[in-house]
C-alpha cells in the first residue's frame, strides 16, 4: 500500500493520458484507404536529407522509427509509401480530438498535436470511474475522427503516461494507487520522465538499472550525483509526481537538447548535430503553429560549465533554414577558436524563443522529426 504521507496517499488525483496511435500516418491511412494495412512513412524525401516524422505500425515492424533518416527507412522497407506531411490536416484533426477531451473536463493539457493529459478528479466525484471516461473518450475519438487512441489512467502524470504506452496501439491500461510501486519496480530507469541516455549510463555505472534499484538508492547519494534532478529521481522511483495538469500553459520557447554518450570534439560534427536539431525544432514549431524571434544554442562542457549564446531577428523564425543560418556564428561564440584543440562538449541544444502563434505555417517549413527528445523550455 502507498505511504499515507506520500503524494498519492495525501491526494487521489485521477489523471488520464491520451495518445493518438501513429497520428500522422494514421490520418494518411484514413484519408487514403488504399494505404490501410501498408507501411506508410510521413516525413522528408528519402532521396535527400529528410527524416521520419512518424510511421505506421506496419512500417515499425521493419525497425523504422521517428527521427531515423528517410534514406535509412527506405533501405529497411523499400516498398513503403513515403508522404510529405499535411500539417494543416493534422492540426485540424488535433483540434477535433482536443475538443472531445474538453467535453469531459476543462483541465486538459495538450503536450503536442497527438497527446494530452486530463485531470478528471472532479468528473469522478459522483462515482464514475476514470477508466470509464477513458473508454468513452477513445470510442468517441474513433467514431468522430476515424482514428484510434491509446489511454493510460493513474493517480499522476508519470504513471498515466507510462500506462498509455503499455497496450499500444488502441489500448487502455489502468495503474491504481495500490499497484503503482509494483508497476514501476521492474521498469528500466530509461522509461522514467527526465532520465535520458547519459543519465541511464551514469546510473548503470552505479549499479542502478531498474526503478527498484533506483528506489533502493538513498536520497543523499542521488542528490550528490545528480543535484536537483536527484531529488526528482528519488520521488518518481516511489511513484510520486506532483506536477499538476496545466490547461492554460503558454509556451515561451521551444527547443531540443541532447547529452552525448561520448563527448563531441570535432566542431564540424557539433555544427552538423545542431543543424539536425534545427530541423527538429522547425518541425515542432510548424506542428504547433508557432514562430519566434530568437535562436539560441546551449553547450555544456565536460566540467559541467554551461554557456548559451543567442541571436534575435526582426523576422519571424520557424523555417529550418532560418534557424540553421544562425548556428555557425552562435557556435563560434559558444566555443571560441582560441579554446584548446581538444575542447569538447557533452551536451548541445537549440532553442527558439519569443514565441507567438501564426495563422499558417507552410507545410514544407522544415524536415520533420517530432519525437526525439523535444524539450519544452517554459
Amino acid at each position: 500500500m502507498p505511504d499515507p504521507h506520500s503524494e498519492q496517499g495525501a491526494e487521489r488525483r485521477k489523471i488520464i493520458h491520451v495518445d493518438m496511435d501513429a497520428f500522422f500516418a494514421a490520418v494518411e491511412q484514413r484519408d487514403h484507404p488504399e494505404l490501410r494495412g501498408q507501411p506508410v512513412i510521413v516525413g522528408g524525401d528519402p532521396a535527400g536529407r529528410g527524416v521520419v516524422a512518424t510511421c505506421s505500425y506496419e512500417a515499425r515492424r521493419f525497425g523504422i522509427h521517428s527521427a531515423m533518416t528517410a534514406a535509412r527507412a527506405r533501405s529497411l522497407c523499400p516498398q513503403a509509401t513515403f508522404l510529405r506531411p499535411r500539417m494543416e490536416v493534422y492540426r485540424e484533426t488535433s483540434r477535433r480530438v482536443m475538443g472531445i477531451l474538453r467535453c469531459y473536463t476543462p483541465l486538459v493539457e495538450p503536450l503536442s498535436l497527438d497527446e494530452a493529459f486530463l485531470d478528471v478528479t472532479a468528473a469522478t466525484a459522483d462515482g464514475i470511474l476514470a477508466a470509464q471516461i477513458a473508454r468513452e473518450i477513445r470510442a468517441r475519438i474513433e467514431r468522430e475522427t476515424g482514428l484510434t487512441a491509446s489511454a493510460g489512467v493513474s493517480y499522476n502524470k508519470l504513471l498515466a503516461k507510462l500506462a498509455s504506452d503499455w497496450r499500444k496501439p488502441n489500448g487502455l491500461f489502468v495503474v491504481p494507487p495500490e499497484h503503482g510501486l509494483a508497476f514501476l519496480a521492474p521498469l528500466p530507469v530509461g522509461k522514467l520522465h527526465g532520465v535520458g541516455p547519459a543519465t541511464v549510463k551514469k546510473l548503470s555505472s552505479m549499479g542502478i538499472h531498474t526503478v527498484l534499484d533506483l528506489r533502493n538508492a538513498s536520497r543523499e547519494v542521488l542528490i550528490a550525483q545528480f543535484g536537483k534532478a536527484g531529488f526528482w529521481f528519488y520521488e518518481v522511483a516511489r511513484g510520486i509526481d506532483r506536477r499538476p495538469v496545466q490547461p492554460s500553459r503558454q509556451r515561451k520557447s521551444l527547443g531540443t537538447e541532447r547529452t552525448f554518450p561520448e563527448n563531441l570534439e570535432d566542431a564540424k560534427v557539433m555544427l552538423a548535430t545542431l543543424q539536425q536539431m534545427a530541423g527538429q525544432v522547425s518541425a515542432r514549431l510548424q506542428a504547433l503553429g508557432l514562430a519566434g524571434r530568437t535562436v539560441s544554442i546551449k553547450a555544456r562542457f565536460p566540467d559541467f560549465e554551461t554557456v548559451t549564446r543567442a541571436h534575435t531577428d526582426a523576422q519571424a523564425i520557424w523555417r529550418a533554414e532560418a534557424i540553421t543560418a544562425c548556428l555557425p556564428g552562435l557556435l563560434a561564440k559558444a566555443i571560441p577558436a582560441d579554446l584548446p584543440v581538444h575542447a569538447s562538449v557533452r551536451l548541445l541544444g537549440v532553442t527558439v524563443s519569443g514565441l507567438t502563434s501564426v495563422e499558417v505555417v507552410p507545410a514544407d517549413a522544415g524536415q520533420l522529426s517530432l519525437l526525439e527528445e523535444i524539450i519544452d523550455l517554459r
